[in-house]
């Protein structure tokens, strides 16, 4: 990557440093005059664009396919059918496509480290090869923990929740900057993360783990620790979901959420972690497809909202990066507005790039009208544009080449070193809830283990589900494990053979996820608690879980299903780590959410 090395020298020769607050983290930023020398060398580009090409330079659309230029028969053909083209590269080319984003499973763009090398040199070709050759900023949402969409050969870290559990800054940095690296040896530029939200509502079904916590300074400062390692790594960080998706029972993708908070309660509650990135010089923001009334009482989604975006956003907040619509495909956005009319609208409030357009060649054809009547100015438009390219210049795509090394890859992308330095931070987020008896760590004696439970499949890898993998992980440690999945849902079939699985053993492990007051997960767990075999008690994603079981004698959370972090809290119940985990959110009583069951900080110690 002697490119991206490159790039970074040119930034950090012309740049000053910036405290940024309490978060204890340093943001770079240029000098006024050699952003001035920057941006005209950037106009100048600008210059020799027609304003198709501008227009193409705010899109960010999905295509299918692991090639730029040759996908399979069935990739194609989808293609066709919603692109209107064969291939990404005849994407770039039609459009003056200015960024993609990769998608794994159902857009089938992500299949291995080197296969995806050869997808972005290909999508850099096809880019190249237009009329004003403008290198792609290629994006991707590689949050972590539960949203992952690299999984075999890249490093597996842990995800927000977890981090904000093992509350250590240096520990969301270096993970930052671990994923940077690897997604920047692999040429992608842009990460739609970290999640800047504050997750007050137990009930909300979309932020949830993905946020850091229910602290808004907390959130804030590690919200600013995985800015710093991101940008750090030459990637673009973006902070999201701009005004705040924390506190909604509602999912954006279905549905248009109301955010019910007065000003006060978003100043303190949702504002702190966008006001800690952007000190610590975050390069972009997502906005969120929701209604704040407090925030402007026209009801406009945020995304297409002038009074939010450009009146608090840019000019309360000081934001003058670049701003990222959440996709619009989604229903959060389309439910006042044609397809035609949305992108449109989402400039006028005050966006740059428009992500995801549910038909590309609709929303492209709406913003050309828009510009050639006038509605939107060739000024606004090159606003946007430049804002874009102050990012690809930043991370070095517009100094160096574009194209990446697969010897790189091979060096970089899962390294060993960043395996271990994973292993460690998630053997830093396992939180032990309860441990009646000093009933962990295992007694030498308890060998014979039965692992039992829901057994969600690996975020990025349906072929590898929770239950086995944590098996495994006890196998690796000497123990004599079998195992049994008996799903989100079991039934007494799945129920009466978990019970006769436990006959014989030394404790069983079971696994729940996202228990709720109906679940028969809490029955599983009442007959297993009756045959009294020892049993520890493992949330795999919900913290939250344990308020609607009871009687057990042993829990921890480990917050996601992975294999960094499955692994992580085998070895905390088998004793070989200590637990070190804090409840980053609170835990209510499911019978009595006004009373706290368990307190944000809450986390026992086999030390004491």
């Amino acid at each position: 990557m002697q490119d991206r090395s490159l790039s970074r020298r040119i930034v950090l020769a012309s740049a000053t440093v910036v405290a940024a607050g309490a978060a204890g983290v340093v943001g770079v930023t240029a000098t006024p005059a050699v952003a001035h020398k920057r941006d005209r060398r950037l106009r100048r580009i600008i210059s020799g664009m027609s304003i198709e090409a501008k227009i193409g330079q705010l899109f960010v659309p999905y295509f299918y396919g692991t090639s730029a230029t040759s996908p399979s028969q069935f990739d194609q053909d989808r293609n066709l059918r919603e692109l209107g083209v064969r291939t990404v590269a005849e994407l770039i080319a039609k459009y003056h496509i200015g960024g993609v984003i990769y998608f794994s499973g159902w857009a089938n763009n992500i299949q291995g480290p080197r296969q995806i090398a050869d997808l972005t040199n290909g999508v850099q070709r096809a880019s190249l090869a237009l009329p004003t050759p403008v290198p792609s900023l290629i994006s991707i949402d590689q949050e972590h923990g539960a949203n992952v969409r690299i999984g075999s050969g890249a490093t597996q870290l842990p995800g927000a929740m977890a981090l904000g559990a093992g509350r250590s800054l240096s520990d969301a940095r270096t993970a930052g900057r671990i994923s940077g690296t690897e997604l920047a040896a692999l040429g992608i530029h842009q990460n739609f993360a970290p999640v800047a939200d504050v997750n007050v509502n137990p009930a909300n079904p979309i932020i949830n783990v993905r946020s850091f916590g229910a602290d808004a300074r907390e959130v804030g400062r590690m919200v600013a620790a995985q800015v710093a390692g991101y940008q750090q790594a030459g990637v673009v960080a973006c902070a999201k979901h701009f005004p705040g998706h924390g506190d909604t029972a509602e999912d954006s993708h279905t549905g248009l959420p109301v955010i019910t908070h007065t000003r006060e309660e978003w100043d303190r509650i949702d504002a702190p972690p966008f006001r800690a990135a952007i000190a610590a010089g975050v390069d972009s923001i997502m906005t969120a497809h929701l209604q704040v009334p407090a925030l402007d009482p026209s009801n406009e989604p945020a995304t297409l909202s002038p009074t939010i975006l450009q009146g608090v956003l840019r000019d309360e907040l000081g934001f003058d990066g670049v701003i990222v619509t959440d996709a619009l495909n989604m229903r959060g956005v389309r439910t006042k507005y044609g397809d035609d009319r949305v992108p449109v609208l989402a400039l006028k409030a005050g966006a740059d790039q428009l992500l995801f357009p549910p038909d590309i060649d609709v929303a492209y054809k709406g913003v050309l009208a828009a510009v050639r009547s006038g509605e939107i100015t060739e000024d606004r438009l090159e606003e946007s544009v430049l804002r874009i390219l102050r990012v690809k210049d930043k991370v070095g795509l517009l100094s160096g080449s574009p194209f990446v090394s697969p010897k790189e890859v091979d060096r970089v992308v899962g390294a060993r070193r960043h395996q271990l330095a994973a292993a460690r931070i998630a053997g830093r987020t396992t939180t032990l809830l309860v441990n009646e008896d000093e009933a962990l760590p295992l007694r030498r004696g308890q060998k014979k283990l039965l692992v039992v439970g829901a057994s969600p499949a690996f975020p990025t890898d349906g072929t590898r589900t929770t239950v086995p993998e944590l098996a495994k992980a006890f196998d690796e440690l000497g123990y004599s494990t079998t195992h049994l999945a008996t799903g989100r849902t079991p039934d007494t079939v799945k129920i009466d053979e978990a019970v006769a699985a436990a006959q014989g053993r030394d404790a069983v492990v079971v696994t729940t996820d996202n228990v709720g007051t109906t679940s028969t997960q809490r029955t599983l767990v009442t007959r297993l608690l009756a045959t009294g075999v020892p049993l520890v008690h493992l949330a795999v994603r919900n913290p939250y879980d344990i308020a609607h079981l009871g009687g057990i004698p042993a829990s921890l959370v480990s917050y996601c299903w992975t294999e960094v972090e499955l692994h992580a809290a085998a070895r905390v119940i088998a004793g070989r780590v200590d637990p070190r985990g804090k409840l980053p959110v609170p835990i209510q009583r499911a019978d009595d959410p006004a009373e706290v069951l368990f307190p944000a900080g809450h986390g026992l110690s086999y030390d004491h």
